[in-house]
């Protein structure tokens, strides 16, 4: 009975402990008291507003580069921005949509379901609530030590790598064209230029320009002000002012291509049949839960309740995606206009060619493309592309679609987003912190990572992380605590509420312009070419994780996944042969009479440096270097074994010394050790080598072992005089 007490209070103290430790992870942050001086509050205010200016386009173009409508970077821009100021350690890290981040996102859903669809929504929100529930483990249980797989050449090739592949995503909407993305990336390149040598919109290309030059003008003129602000308010009143982007609506009765109308009509029908279905699996799965609550064996009638439950949702995941790819390719038709007012009908090109005037038969027009379809109306829009509505308000409480095969797919993404987007992340909070030589510490970096991805899930957020750029901007705009973040929180949430219709005519080729402006600034081969001349094996890591990554992509994940083990193997092999140097011997520490004997030159005493740890990966090296150097020595006497370099052995290691030093002594060569470290004369202690060889044959200073070297020659004594003992005084040391 005594034993399962004190068992019980050792679960009770182990909790409440564990508990404690959960508990202290979210104290609140330490700026908050520094807020009563007006001078912080003003200083914050500022950088705030600063930030989110920049924030703003950013945010929206960052999500469609993760495929989703643009308002979700500005969802994303809110509680997950807020959060990690207030959970993190650092005062001025901007946390929000990034391109790394969200590019991966992509990447990772784009088999899962339709870019932009309900679906798609559905799967980022399960993909941030996995990633910040990661994060979060991380950080409370002080994991953050798993970043150390992580070395920075790989990290180097795979940014160079993602940087190229996000900067040439957006070369549709520059141009202005659709091509087939394939299987690969560089598929979707091949496609897009052959696309743009014939069918570029001229205007988009010059929005896309204009855009460009504003920014870069900017840029030059004031580096302080906005660039991005500026280039997108001026674009979006040029595409109001010019008719940049035009839509109409009309009956379904003018279109004219008969295919199209029963598409749109069947569109309309499977939308409504997946709602029913959706409904109906709802129900059965209600039912099914509550007829096996406290079931421990299924019966014949819960076994057949489960199959039609399992039949409901492989007709609903087949029902999806067969709606959402009929979908996509219906509102992607082009279709072209004959007449105008209400008798101006709308055709396929296949089918406009019988309606046009015969000097317009090569020349249909501009394409119109379907925008949405409604009681019997449809929107059609042409010209340029726009952001188009924005919903006002703020977001709502939304569940992530918590399906199990969906989150055993996500599993790689969201470990590589945890770790690439924390990676970046706690970069610019250190280069931050050594400039304000404020606290940093990554445990609580990765909790505040992990409760704005966790949070921010629940309230439509997708993957977000720690932005460099911002980040930059928010310290040099002069911000002391997190407080600026609420501020810029503040800022959205005023946009969303009251300032969406403004968003409208934005052009999307803008906010491909802002996205390749701002991951410009990662292509930087000097690390990867640093590295190369640094280290060669860090150096091909590098590139061949860039080159992976580029190849690979969209499976960024396979990219990085190759650089780390190529990494570890290198390192591995490193470990395995690590450099052997036998030295010359110095004149000035030997003693006279073995100087004028000629040892210096006759090879009988030899010193052996091993410049690596002596474990079991590399203990069959270890021996092959003793082979060669018996094989060529013939003079050899006394072995000398430099261990100033070995600063780990294990067991392997220690069995090796001891069978060799045997079988040396054996065959008359004598073998003495020096600089043995501390920690190794600890083991040796431990496991008896000192007793078993026998301490006299362990020096600490070099004069002392060539003295006990010469001594063997000249005396051949087993023992040597007392003077020569690893206990007596220091002497000079030699390299």
């Amino acid at each position: 009975m005594n034993r399962v007490k004190v068992n019980h209070e050792r679960v009770i103290r182990t909790a409440r402990d564990l508990l404690a430790q959960v508990t202290r992870s979210f104290r609140l942050p330490e700026w908050l008291p520094e807020l009563k001086d007006k001078q912080v509050l003003r200083a914050d205010a500022i950088a705030g507003l600063t930030v989110a200016l920049i924030l703003i386009p950013q945010s929206m173009a960052y999500a469609q580069l993760a495929g989703l409508p643009p308002y979700y970077g500005l969802y994303a821009s809110l509680l997950p921005t807020m959060l990690a100021a207030f959970f993190g350690s650092s005062r001025q890290l901007a946390t929000g949509p990034v391109a790394m981040v969200s590019l991966m996102t992509a990447a990772a859903l784009e088999p899962l379901a339709t870019a932009g669809g309900e679906a798609f929504v559905g799967y980022a929100l399960l993909l941030s609530f996995m990633v910040g529930l990661f994060q979060l483990a991380m950080g409370i249980f002080r994991l953050g030590v798993l970043l150390n797989f992580l070395s920075h050449p790989v990290i180097s090739g795979f940014v160079n790598a993602a940087a190229i592949i996000i900067a040439t995503s957006q070369m549709g909407k520059i141009f202005g064209v659709e091509a087939d993305k394939g299987n690969y990336h560089f598929e979707y390149i091949t496609n897009v230029v052959q696309a743009a040598m014939h069918d570029t919109h001229w205007p988009t290309f010059a929005m896309a320009a204009l855009a460009f030059g504003i920014m870069l003008i900017v840029r030059r003129h004031n580096p302080k002000l906005p660039a991005v602000l500026f280039a997108v308010i001026i674009t979006t009143l040029l595409a109001w002012l010019t008719g940049y982007e035009r839509h109409a609506t009309v009956p379904l009765g003018q279109v004219g291509t008969q295919s199209v109308r029963s598409a749109l009509m069947l569109d309309t029908l499977q939308r409504k049949h997946l709602t029913n279905l959706s409904d109906r699996y709802l129900e059965v799965q209600q039912d099914f839960r509550a007829k096996a609550e406290g079931v421990e064996t299924e019966d014949e009638a819960l076994l057949i309740h489960r199959q039609d439950l399992e039949q409901i949702e492989f007709m609903l995941d087949q029902k999806k995606e067969q709606t959402e790819s009929h979908h996509e390719n219906l509102f992607e038709t082009m279709l072209y206009a004959v007449g105008e007012g209400e008798q101006r009908m709308f055709y396929t090109a296949e089918d406009v060619v019988e309606h046009l005037p015969e000097d317009r038969k090569d020349e249909p027009g501009q394409a119109w493309t379907i925008k949405r379809y409604l009681n019997n109306e449809v929107t059609l829009e042409t010209g340029g592309k726009v952001i188009g509505d924005v919903p006002g308000g703020l977001p709502g409480f939304r569940l992530p679609s918590f399906e199990w095969s969906a989150m055993v797919h996500l599993i790689g993404a969201m470990l590589t987003i945890s770790l690439i987007g924390f990676m970046e992340a706690i970069s610019v909070a250190k280069a931050m912190a050594a400039k304000t030589r404020q606290n940093l510490s990554a445990d609580r970096e990765l909790i505040g990572q992990g409760m704005a991805n966790l949070t921010g899930s629940l309230f439509q957020s997708y993957p977000v992380s720690g932005s460099f750029s911002r980040s930059a901007v928010n310290f040099n705009a002069g911000a002391v605590t997190g407080f600026s973040s609420v501020v810029t929180v503040v800022v959205v949430a005023v946009v969303l509420l009251f300032l969406t219709p403004l968003l409208y005519y934005l052009p999307q080729a803008t906010l491909a312009a802002v996205i390749i402006k701002a991951v410009s600034g990662l292509i930087r081969l000097s690390p990867m070419v640093h590295a190369w001349r640094a280290n060669r094996h860090d150096g091909i890591v590098a590139f061949v994780t860039f080159f992976f990554t580029l190849t690979l992509a969209p499976d960024l994940e396979l990219g990085i996944l190759l650089g780390m083990v190529l990494s570890l193997v290198l390192l591995l092999f490193r470990i395995m042969k690590p450099r052997v140097v036998f030295p010359k011997l110095q004149e000035a520490l030997l003693p006279e009479e073995a100087v004028a004997d000629g040892v210096m030159e006759d090879g009988r005493i030899v010193r052996m440096r091993f410049e690596g740890p002596l474990v079991f990966a590399n203990v069959a090296y270890f021996e092959e270097q003793l082979q060669n150097l018996l094989a060529t020595s013939p003079n050899l006497k006394v072995l000398i074994i430099d261990a100033v370099s070995i600063n780990e052995i294990d067991a392997s290691g220690e069995l090796m010394l001891r069978d060799y030093y045997r079988r040396l002594t054996e065959s008359g060569i004598h073998v003495l050790f020096t600089r043995v470290r501390m920690p190794i004369q600890e083991m040796f202690e431990l496991s008896h080598m000192y007793r078993d060889v026998g301490r006299e044959f362990f020096h600490r200073n070099p004069v002392g072992v060539y003295r006990h070297a010469w001594q063997l020659i000249v005396e051949g004594a087993d023992e040597p005089e007392e003077q020569v003992r690893m206990t007596g005084p220091d002497e000079p040391t030699y390299q």
